[in-house]
């Protein structure tokens, strides 16, 4: 007899996650899309906001801590420098990863500071995700087992307010035809193409497919800071789709794909 599954059992087995905000290096606006992306990966059980919360600088962020449900953490600037701030989220965060009762953390900052914290979290078994800006330095995007652009989540926010306007506005409003779509999508680079192309090699089969899936963990893996959303796309498998230099196709609910065979 299968036994039901509870809610209490969904909460137990869902991952819990520490996000640690490092408020000098990271913008306000962009905290509710963090949060949202945050869910996606499990609960944020601990949200925390370091800074000098004297300083006027962080007006706006105290504006947010409590809709958010978010701890700020004082520490006071006793020097021109943010090291001070910096050092009590990485002891903060080793505090954390000793008490064992987490599975991973998100660390919020574009600050190349915090590449060691998050190498030495991973060494422990926990996963790292990265919030940041996209000229966060290479370091700490590689640091981490996945980096997020908050550009990219702050123009999905707007994206998605938009179409809820329009669709309130007007109820018989259409859809954006492919070519409307088309016009705000960025092209994708000869770099990325070259990941891809390796990617489908070192994952296929003796037919040259390979599952989609597989394409996605290697990407994450080899750069972090791969974003679909970077190219205006929120699956990689519409990304893939709009590369005519691949075949695809669909067994269940599964897409394999090879690259097509050059045409004599």
């Amino acid at each position: 007899m299968n036994k039901k599954l509870k809610i209490g059992d969904i909460v137990e087995n869902t991952k819990k996650f520490a996000v640690l905000i490092d408020a000098d290096n990271s913008s306000v606006n962009s905290i509710s899309s963090v949060l949202e992306e945050v869910a996606k990966y499990g609960i944020a059980s601990v949200k925390r906001v370091y800074g000098d919360w004297s300083s006027d600088s962080l007006k706006k962020w105290r504006e947010v801590l409590l809709p958010h449900a978010i701890t700020p953490v004082q520490q006071f600037a006793y020097t021109s420098g943010k090291d001070a701030t910096d050092m009590i989220l990485i002891i903060d965060a080793m505090d954390l990863l000793y008490g064992g009762a987490l599975d991973g953390f998100c660390i919020v900052s574009s600050d190349s500071d915090f590449t060691p914290l998050a190498s030495r979290i991973r060494e422990s078994g926990l996963v790292v995700y990265g919030f940041g800006r996209k000229k966060t330095p290479e370091p700490f995007k590689k640091a981490c087992d996945k980096f997020i652009s908050i550009e990219n989540l702050i123009a999905e926010e707007k994206e998605e307010e938009k179409q809820s306007t329009e669709t309130k506005n007007n109820e018989d409003t259409k859809k954006p035809s492919p070519i409307d779509k088309e016009e705000t999508k960025t092209p994708i680079d000869k770099a990325t193409l070259n990941l891809i192309y390796k990617a489908v090699k070192d994952n296929s089969d003796d037919n040259g497919w390979a599952y989609l899936g597989s394409i996605g963990t290697y990407l994450s893996t080899v750069k972090p800071d791969f974003d679909t959303r970077d190219y205006g796309y929120t699956k990689l498998s519409g990304l893939i789709k709009a590369v005519e230099v691949f075949e695809t196709k669909i067994e269940g609910s599964q897409m394999f794909l090879k690259k097509r065979k050059k045409q004599s």
